[in-house]
């Protein structure tokens, strides 16, 4: 017999997704979290100057919307995602976990012998 590797488009998908794109929507959302706090700071800090209050005002305005863009847009998804049962396993199992791969068998097929 001969053993056999593949990925599925699934498996590859699912790295993609949970490598790639989750850590990536983390950081988005830190980002818009932390200009949230820096347009909090400005507009405490500076009770006095009238104009970064007004830029601090501006940060936490933009950080709120890109907080509540964000949170819809995430909400939308994971709607359609429950709604249409998109949602697939495709977190390896546990018996590849730790650098084990186990190949499938095929039988080993002769090679062609013209008559």
């Amino acid at each position: 017999m001969v053993k056999i590797a593949y990925a599925s488009v699934d498996s590859f998908i699912g790295n993609v997704n949970k490598f790639i794109l989750n850590p990536l929507i983390v950081l988005l959302f830190a980002i818009a979290f932390v200009v949230f706090l820096y347009g909090i700071v400005m507009f405490l800090v500076n009770q006095e100057n009238e104009q970064k209050r007004t830029d601090g005002k501006k940060h936490m305005i933009w950080g709120l919307v890109g907080l509540t863009i964000m949170f819809c847009v995430w909400a939308l998804i994971n709607l359609l995602v429950s709604t249409f049962k998109l949602e697939q396993d495709v977190t390896p199992d546990s018996s590849t976990v730790g650098g084990t791969v186990h190949l499938q068998d095929f039988p080993v097929q002769s090679p062609y012998v013209p008559p």
